[in-house]
């Protein structure tokens, strides 16, 4: 996976809780769509790396407004959009 390359989530990681910021929520309402990954962090702690989704579009707002980052085991690559 890369920079560019559009996925789709179909899974979320464990422990999410809906706080002030609603984050399993989020993550719930973005299950199935498509992004394009604008981000990629190492985290060597986990042994993997975090892909950063820009995901306002699922609130109403521009892409750009809301972000998450989720780990590879939880999403798919779109076959065809490299």
């Amino acid at each position: 996976m890369k920079i560019g390359d559009k996925i789709r989530i179909i899974g979320l990681p464990n422990g999410l809780q809906d706080g002030e910021m609603k984050t399993k929520s989020l993550f719930e309402s973005c299950v199935a769509r498509i992004f394009p990954i604008v981000g990629i962090k190492p985290v060597p702690e986990i042994g993997s790396e975090l892909l950063e989704l820009q995901v306002g579009e699922v609130l109403g707002h521009p892409p750009y407004m809301h972000v998450i980052w989720i780990e590879r085991e939880f999403v798919k690559v779109i076959e065809g959009s490299k």
